[in-house]
């Protein structure tokens, strides 16, 4: 058993079908960013880009809402890293296309 210091973090990916969870010990001070390289969810998911996915702690965006960006945030023991996929299509259009549809339902002829 080494001596060095170390804290449990975990890793996640998720597709519809799929997903990974990768359990870590890392040294205190590690960032998200660096436990997300040193997972290796990148060999299982190729299509992943570190270098420009968006991240986060338990549904929590890193860089945002005074949370430090990925490169940063230093991890704490117990916490998930959460590797978000790019939205395939915009919540706002999406909501306003339903919204379109549910008042020409409401206007059929009479």
């Amino acid at each position: 058993m080494s001596d060095i210091e170390t804290i449990a973090v975990e890793v996640a990916y998720a597709l519809p079908h799929k997903q990974k969870i990768v359990a870590l010990l890392v040294e205190p001070g590690t960032t998200a960013f660096q436990a997300a390289e040193r997972s290796g969810i990148v060999r299982e998911f190729p299509e992943i880009d570190l270098q420009s996915a968006r991240m986060g702690i338990f549904g929590h965006a890193l860089g945002t809402k005074g949370l430090k960006p990925a490169r940063e945030y230093a991890l704490q023991p117990g916490d998930r890293v959460e590797i978000y996929r790019p939205l395939t299509s915009d919540p706002k259009e999406v909501r306003r296309r339903r919204a379109e549809k549910a008042r020409a339902g409401q206007q059929s002829p009479k």
